[in-house]
């Protein structure tokens, strides 16, 4: 399982430069800076993607994509945004500003040491509860914790470790950006190794009022991994896992049969920033497992999955170009400030977001994966509950009507169903 690690600086100023260059901005503009975003139509750009796990045999990799970095001033909070807010995202999927309950856990690996202070800050811009207590361990906290999986802090600091930094940013803050009322637990593994994610995960689980544990890194599939499904099948909670940034490769532990996995798709607006279409992303990781068998909530897509079980479940925003808002001050390859990210890694803690919503709503709380699961294949090809992505490919898999590799069941639409 080869794990490759992009820590190349000059990438990400060429990637800086090109879209300085698209905005007619000289190389030591600020980028955005007095001009909202959403004044813009999307560049398509080349991405660069810090796969976080460094070539450990036995490594997690997050499934992040940036687009551009810097001290970036973030778009307006309006409805129509190129680039997305969470005003814009409960737009586009018609989800309420506010809602939740319990608590969502996010596992990363490494230590995030201004993981308070810049959830706050992103909370604070965009009008969200923010953390009173200062210190992020406490578990009074109402609003976010941070829990050290193996009971002491973890390593930090290096380009390396800042990368994780980023996706843990990505996750804690779009989870608490759909979701603001569900409590957000950090859950830190000591490494990315998977002995140590899967030891966060059983952390996460174990944790008082959790109800949704999102896992925005993965790793190639693995003859062996069966056995670790049972680390995802525990009472009263939901798992979700990025199905990865690699067009057609299905990852693990979206694979698992116990695991809703997370594909994505492009928002593409108008040169005003207004929705347009939601299609499905060219570089979702989807596919048929190697080595898992088909579950029966997949049963009425035998056809096309066959006897394997069938990646994507459900999918939400992932392109960087139609990419999120995210704020971290980790410095990574000498970036921080606010950053456009894109992967599974957004659609990830964004759906975690979107079931503790529908559920708190009505539907009530799962007992477990494979039950929330059968819910949502069961309103498969239901155009109040699910949008149906009908166009966009990632490799020879192509999106069509109903269940498709690439984006599952399609996107959520409001809460009903879910």
């Amino acid at each position: 399982m080869k794990i490759t690690h992009y820590s190349n600086k000059t990438l990400l100023k060429c990637c800086l430069l090109v879209v300085a260059a698209w905005f007619g901005l000289n190389s030591s503009a600020n980028l955005f800076a007095g001009t909202p975003a959403s004044q813009y139509q999307a560049p398509k750009l080349p991405v660069w993607t810090p796969e976080c796990a460094g070539s450990f045999p036995d490594g997690a990799n997050a499934r992040l994509r940036v687009l551009a970095a810097g001290e970036m001033k973030a778009a307006s909070t309006s409805s129509t945004a190129q680039y997305n807010t969470p005003t814009t995202i409960r737009s586009a999927y018609n989800l309420p500003s506010t809602g939740g309950s319990g608590a969502i856990a996010i596992v990363i690996a490494y230590h995030y040491p201004n993981a308070l202070a810049d959830f706050n800050y992103f909370s604070n811009y965009f009008s969200l509860p923010q953390e009173t207590s200062t210190n992020m361990t406490a578990t009074a906290n109402k609003v976010f914790s941070v829990v050290y999986a193996k009971g002491k802090q973890p390593a930090s600091g290096g380009d390396y470790i800042a990368s994780w930094n980023l996706e843990a940013a990505l996750d804690i803050q779009w989870a608490h950006a759909i979701a603001p009322k569900a409590k957000i637990y950090l859950v830190e593994a000591a490494s990315s190794s998977l002995s140590d994610m899967y030891y966060a995960v059983q952390v996460a689980s174990r944790i008082s009022g959790v109800k949704e544990v999102s896992m925005s890194w993965g790793t190639t599939e693995y003859l062996t991994e069966f056995f670790n499904d049972s680390l995802f099948n525990t009472y009263g909670v939901v798992y979700l896992a990025a199905g990865g940034d690699t067009a057609a490769t299905v990852s693990y532990p979206a694979a698992s049969p116990n695991v809703v996995s997370c594909g994505g798709t492009t928002i593409n607006r108008d040169s005003s920033g207004n929705f347009v279409s939601e299609t499905g992303w060219s570089d979702t990781g989807c596919g048929p497992s190697k080595y898992e068998v088909r579950p029966s909530y997949q049963s009425a897509i035998s056809r096309i999955v066959g006897y394997k079980r069938g990646t994507t479940d459900l999918s939400f925003v992932a392109d960087a170009n139609s990419g999120v808002y995210v704020y971290c001050t980790s410095s990574l390859w000498g970036e921080s400030g606010w950053w456009i990210l894109g992967g599974t890694s957004v659609s990830t803690p964004c759906l975690a977001g979107v079931l503790n919503l529908a559920a708190t709503a009505g539907t009530g709380f799962a007992a477990n994966s494979q039950t929330e699961l059968n819910r949502i294949y069961s309103n498969l090809g239901k155009s109040a509950v699910f949008r149906d992505i009908t166009s966009g490919s990632a490799g020879s898999y192509k999106c069509a009507t109903g269940w498709d590799y690439v984006t599952g069941v399609g996107s959520p639409l409001g809460l009903t169903g879910k």
